[in-house]
């Protein structure tokens, strides 16, 4: 059995190569590989389109070239069109996530899809839209609707690769594990020795409360193992910056005495 295809992206007589080779990375960065491209202003191939690509040639090697909109969509089942502008046609508009889900669920269920985009400084003709089963709309502030044409992909590529399941990683480096509860009994009660020497815990009938929020507090940030010896090493450095203080004090108090005497 045939894999259904990803989605592909149109472009409709894209201007700048640079243009191009932008949406060629982010459809890269997405998981997106088809790049169809309606009469290209400059023709195609254009070297600055893979310098602008970042090494994110395999959509702009196999880009096809089409004369016309209609042509470049012959085979789709399923063409959303993204527009800024008040079209007076009846079709459904959804937002990028919106859209994306119901590319997915066509998918699924075996049928070719794919996404239009407009030229840069107009965008798509409204004869070009008609062709479309739903409008796309990002919701952007309405005091400056110009979006950038591979932000526009971008958009809709990540909300297409959100709605497959796409997670965050969760950790970008867990190879250490948080610290047992003895290390962190340990940091908190070194703390709180020097904190007690400090005159921190005043007055002394809060003390256990303030206790609490402390090591509640610490608790919350997961310390590993080498952050609470780090922490550690912190607290002990201030308090034996103390201690030089008060020698300096005393020292200074003791040569005053001196020269009174």
């Amino acid at each position: 059995m045939t894999e259904t295809p990803l989605p592909c992206v149109i472009l409709d007589r894209p201007q700048l190569a640079e243009n191009i080779g932008a949406v060629a990375r982010v459809m890269a960065n997405f998981g997106l590989s088809e790049l169809r491209l309606v009469a290209p202003r400059d023709g195609w191939p254009q070297d600055r389109a893979w310098a602008s690509a970042s090494g994110a040639d395999w959509p702009l090697n196999d880009a096809k070239v089409y004369p016309t909109v209609s042509e470049a969509i012959a085979d789709l089942q399923q063409v959303f069109a993204t527009t800024a502008r008040n079209r007076e046609l009846r079709l459904p508009v959804y937002t990028p996530r919106e859209a994306a889900e119901h590319l997915r669920i066509a998918h699924l269920e075996g049928q070719t899809v794919g996404y239009l985009f407009g030229a840069e400084r107009a965008g798509l003709e409204t004869d070009d839209v008609a062709l479309a089963q739903a409008i796309i709309t990002i919701p952007i502030d309405p005091r400056f609707r110009s979006l950038n044409l591979a932000q526009a992909v971008a958009l809709s590529a990540y909300e297409w690769a959100m709605s497959q399941g796409a997670k965050a990683p969760v950790s970008f480096d867990a190879k250490e594990p948080p610290a047992d509860q003895g290390v962190m009994l340990g940091m908190y009660e070194h703390l709180e020795r020097e904190l007690e020497i400090a005159g921190f815990f005043h007055p002394p009938e809060k003390t256990p409360s303030m206790v609490r929020n402390l090591r509640s507090m610490f608790s919350r940030a997961h310390f590993t193992v080498q952050e609470a010896r780090t922490f550690r090493g912190v607290i002990t450095a201030l308090s034996k910056g103390r201690g030089r203080v008060l020698a300096k004090l005393a020292a200074k108090k003791e040569a005053a005495g001196d020269e009174r005497g």
